[in-house]
């Protein structure tokens, strides 16, 4: 009982920090990466699709992204959604490939991201910090259904607690290599 309440929590802690360095790779840097437009989403007959179903994007050079849609129809459809997003950047297309220049970031514009990423690092913790409770929940009521003993409790408690603290220590790993892949000029 006790091992599995552990092995969920970890589990859940561990998407936590997935979900996060997704978020992270999303957020703009200097360099282009086609995971800076996963986010966005397009309107495509009706259906709101990610650009990667409906094109190949590609990374030609550092601060280029190069999206070829599969239907020529969408390439109208594609430079709209991308201008429509929070990216803050303007889609170039000659019919058939649409292109994204990656301006060098401000020193203002870069501590404002680095304020992103702080927020979402948080947000980590807070989730982490969610699914330590729900794991301390469920073991208390184990204990109150005499189904573990009090001592089995406290070294539950206390394997979840490094389980956790282990978490958070790679959440904030995780923004710190975004802050300074961020503050890199």
């Amino acid at each position: 009982m006790v091992k599995e309440v552990q092995s969920q929590a970890k589990e859940r802690m561990q998407k936590a920090n997935e979900a996060l360095q997704r978020d992270l790779a999303a957020i703009r840097s200097g360099r282009a990466s086609p995971a800076l437009i996963e986010h966005v989403r397009v309107d495509y007959y009706g259906t709101p699709m990610p650009i990667n179903q409906l094109a190949t994007v590609a990374v030609p050079e550092a601060r280029l992204l190069a999206i070829q849609p599969w239907d020529r129809q969408a390439v109208a459809l594609i430079e709209k959604a991308i201008q429509k997003s929070d990216l803050g950047l303007n889609p170039s297309s000659d019919g058939s490939v649409i292109r994204l220049v990656i301006p060098p970031l401000t020193e203002d514009r870069r501590k404002e991201l680095v304020k992103q990423v702080h927020k979402r690092v948080e947000e980590a913790h807070v989730a982490v910090r969610n699914v330590r409770r729900d794991a301390l929940e469920e073991l208390k009521r184990l204990e109150h259904g005499r189904q573990i003993s009090e001592d089995e409790l406290h070294r539950a408690q206390e394997q979840l607690q490094k389980v956790t603290d282990s978490a958070i220590a790679e959440a904030d790993r995780l923004g710190k290599g975004k802050e300074a892949e961020l503050m890199e000029v």
